[in-house]
């Protein structure tokens, strides 16, 4: 990709000026500073901010270890508490140890946040009043027009990139952090390069987070909400010590920035650039980046509320129902009528595993029951509905072929048996036992519930027949009971149990106890 040659992509800027004359800061009727040495900062839409010589300051400043601020032009501001009088203003002061270069002029020079100062007296000019200017350019535009077109987050990364260069940014890196809700995967990492205009796109683990790659990286930093950073590989190396600068360093990179993309929850997301121009960034063009860093989030955020949205209901309702209910099936009564064969599998003796186990180790069985029930369920083209205690609700839809969803459900509870009774000693599980029972027919798939309060189940007598299939299994001591047309249709060994009378079903049911055959 062809880079052009740096070039003033907005009016943003930095001008620093010595003021004439002698220079007063009030509070009330206590002298902050005074000094004939101060200067003024000027900065884009920004109100000038005055800085006084450290040795001209007479209030008295107590550092804050503990807290910085960040400016992609200035570079890292440390804080001090101002006491005036009886009177302590936290964090009232400021000032920059190590200036980038833009900032340079006011290196250890102190300014008072606003309204610390209630007055400031001026014996020479008094201060101008910079025009305030507007973002324009290129990329503004593309932002508000045609950004939106962008079909994922690593489009968007990569055409921001692209857009980036095209407007004269040497921008050779560009990655994004977005958080996710998902019981899984923390979030994802996208990362675009010049070099081959290529994007990749990775998912770390909670574990990942972990790791002292990350613990140790600008990315933590920032998403704790410790501010963004800035590194002039040229000027201030050392300034963070993260141990991922060297090795951008020797891939070219001479200028690096990590700043925060707050979504409207709140939520620290990150976004980083890096530079190989030997100048590394222009302020006019970190500052366009800078000022459009706003819109830049929100359109993340989009991508983010969808991907979030998908993760939470497959999470919480399963995929297809979750797919269905994303898709506009929100109203009480949304359904359809569909075939299908319903599994309904309760965790056996919960209440001595418990007392047994405590409460910790149980709870770790219980999840691992629900994991192996789901992920066989899934593997088998079937559906969890739902928890129910520690019992589970599945489904398979029939489609074109009850005989296949029965083979199916009939094959995922004989596996779901085996996996349970035989976990891996080296884990140190105990066996778990349950009770499945297995009916088939017609029921509603949709939503009930209160107007405010739905629930995606189905509803029927194949759900009922089969729970009270699996509650009469647990009497006779079969862990698997299955109507006859179920087991008809399944074709595994079987032993018929004649027609049977369940709790809460106005007829006689035909039963047979599916056998579990051992290797």
């Amino acid at each position: 990709m062809t880079v052009r040659v740096q070039q003033t992509s907005n009016d943003y800027g930095i001008r620093v000026e010595p003021l004439a004359g002698e220079v007063t800061a009030w509070r009330d009727d206590f002298v902050l500073a005074r000094s004939s040495r101060a200067r003024v900062m000027y900065e884009t839409r920004l109100p000038p901010v005055v800085y006084f010589p450290e040795e001209d300051v007479l209030a008295d400043l107590v550092p804050d270890p503990d807290f910085r601020t960040f400016c992609p032009f200035k570079g890292t501001a440390s804080y001090a508490h101002v006491h005036v009088g009886e009177d302590l203003l936290r964090d009232g002061a400021w000032r920059y140890l190590n200036a980038l270069p833009e900032g340079r002029a006011v290196n250890g020079h102190v300014a008072f946040m606003p309204g610390v100062a209630t007055g400031i007296e001026f014996k020479g000019a008094a201060l101008d009043v910079p025009p305030a200017g507007n973002i324009t350019g290129p990329t503004v535009d593309w932002l508000l027009r045609e950004a939106w077109t962008t079909t994922s987050p690593e489009e968007l990364t990569a055409a921001l990139g692209r857009r980036l260069v095209e407007d004269g940014i040497a921008v050779c890196r560009i990655s994004v952090l977005i958080w996710s809700l998902h019981p899984m995967i923390a979030g994802r990492h996208i990362v675009w390069t010049r070099d081959g205009d290529e994007v990749k796109s990775s998912s770390p683990s909670y574990e990942a987070l972990e790791s002292p790659t990350f613990r140790e990286s600008p990315l933590q930093h920032v998403a704790d909400g410790l501010g963004g950073i800035r590194q002039k590989l040229d000027s201030n190396p050392d300034e963070f010590n993260f141990p991922v600068m060297e090795k951008l360093r020797r891939q070219g990179v001479t200028d690096y920035v990590a700043m925060p993309l707050p979504f409207s929850s709140g939520r620290i997301n990150v976004l980083t650039l890096a530079s190989d121009h030997p100048d590394g960034f222009t302020t006019a063009n970190l500052g366009l980046v800078f000022e459009c860093s706003a819109l830049i989030s929100r359109l993340f955020e989009i991508f983010a509320l969808t991907s979030n949205a998908t993760s939470l209901l497959e999470t919480y309702l399963g995929k297809r129902t979750g797919a269905r209910v994303l898709g506009g099936d929100i109203r009480r009564g949304d359904g359809d009528e569909i075939d299908a064969a319903i599994l309904f599998c309760d965790l056996r003796h919960s209440t001595r595993l418990e007392t047994e186990l405590g409460r910790e180790t149980y709870l770790a069985e219980l999840n691992r029951f629900f994991e192996v029930t789901t992920d066989i369920v899934n593997a088998h083209g079937g559906e969890v509905l739902k928890f129910i205690g520690d019992a589970v609700l599945a489904i398979f839809p029939a489609g074109e072929s009850r005989e296949n969803a029965c083979r199916q459900a009939v094959a995922s509870a004989v596996e779901i048996v085996r996996r349970l009774e035989t976990p891996d000693d080296g884990e140190g599980r105990v066996p778990l036992y349950c009770a499945i029972g297995i009916a088939c027919g017609e029921v509603t798939y949709g939503n009930v519930g209160s107007r405010e309060r739905l629930d995606f189940t189905v509803i029927g007598s194949a759900a009922n027949i089969a729970a009270r299939l699996g509650d009469y299994g647990k009497v006779r001591g079969d862990t698997i009971v299955a109507s006859g047309e179920v087991a008809r249709c399944a074709e595994f060994p079987s032993t018929p149990l004649g027609s049977v009378e369940l709790h809460n079903v106005g007829h006689s049911v035909e039963a047979h106890a599916i056998e579990v055959l051992t290797d």
